[in-house]
């Protein structure tokens, strides 16, 4: 089977960073399919794990971690899906990933492919909308029946993959009030597209703009950039008994004593703990993409497609690493067909 890969961890400029190969097509067992790969999505993640580092392979890795694809065969330990079927997912992080033709994944992180969507828009989901759903509906503990509707929920990067699910889903399915951060007036018209009902800059001081706009706090903070960065402004853009939720990892320790006066509470989300430690919930994350699947076909999400890069190989997934590195990319970056 065709795929991309690479052996040592080079800058992107670099030849070798990412190659075209030729593999074995691998057998399904346990609770895996097999899925013949008709569109990719490309994340951070994918260049963080590519980033040069002094390590050398003795077989290649793949990466590559949403896809969209049709199920070709399934393990006898799996029972929710045909072959035939048509499939969304992530995949996980300690597992060879989805960038060759026919991928092995376990069936309970996989959801039924949105019915309303092309297989490249559909691949622009996945791992995106995990993270933004786990990390606001179970980390965070914001009603997802509209409970808290009417709350402001203050979105750190907004115009980015997660940020644009992220709009949508605390707009139409939470109903909150959506603040979304976004420093170019594309990013910026995005944001809006995607449904934030203010955008403010995040290049500029954001308490000052937050009070022009007539909500100094939020209920609620998504940082969907850098941590560190932010981590000195969540005491004072929260509101009291307020809560914040991160992505990214930080580089330096974290210190929650700020949050304490106001009794702030903060929030990790990874979107591969469930498949990295087997949690005895994994099959949370079928069920989630199941009713993604759903609410697109209701019209109530869309996809966050903005770019085709088109064919799956190694030059274009080296453009589409170079493209996040560069650290302005709006919406999703999509490949498809090899």
């Amino acid at each position: 089977m065709k795929a991309v890969g690479l052996y040592r961890y080079l800058p992107i400029e670099h030849p070798e960073s990412l190659l075209d190969l030729d593999l074995e097509t691998p057998v399904p067992a346990g609770h895996d399919l097999l899925v013949e790969v008709k569109a990719i999505s490309v994340n951070p993640v994918d260049a963080k794990q590519r980033a040069p580092k002094d390590q050398v392979e003795a077989k290649p890795r793949i990466l590559g971690w949403d896809a969209a694809g049709v199920v070709k065969a399934a393990a006898p330990g799996a029972a929710l899906f045909r072959p035939g079927d048509e499939v969304y997912y992530a995949g996980s992080v300690v597992r060879p990933g989805a960038n060759c033709e026919y991928h092995l994944v376990d069936e309970r992180i996989v959801g039924r492919k949105p019915a309303a969507l092309s297989f490249a828009e559909a691949a622009a989901l996945p791992l995106t909308t995990i993270t933004a759903w786990e990390l606001m509906f179970e980390r965070m503990e914001i009603s997802k029946a509209g409970a808290h509707a009417g709350r402001s929920v203050l979105i750190l990067g907004g115009a980015g993959g997660v940020g644009s699910i992220a709009i949508q889903i605390a707009k139409r399915i939470a109903r909150l009030k959506v603040i979304a951060t976004a420093s170019r007036p594309e990013s910026a018209a995005w944001a809006r597209q995607m449904g934030a009902d203010e955008v403010i800059n995040h290049a500029q001081p954001l308490g000052e703009q937050m009070k022009e706009i007539g909500e100094p706090e939020a209920d609620y903070v998504l940082c969907f950039n850098d941590t560190d960065r932010y981590f000195p402004d969540f005491p004072a853009l929260a509101k009291p008994q307020g809560r914040i939720g991160a992505i990214v990892r930080s580089v330096r320790p974290v210190d929650l004593a700020p949050l304490q006066p106001k009794s702030i509470a903060f929030a990790w989300e990874g979107m591969f703990t469930r498949s990295t430690f087997q949690t005895p919930d994994m099959i949370a994350q079928h069920r989630l993409l199941d009713e993604a699947a759903g609410l697109v076909e209701a019209g109530v999400l869309r996809t966050t497609l903005k770019q085709n890069l088109g064919a799956i190989c190694a030059g274009n997934l080296r453009r589409a690493h170079r493209l996040l590195e560069e650290g302005h990319v709006v919406g999703k970056l999509v490949l498809e067909r090899f």
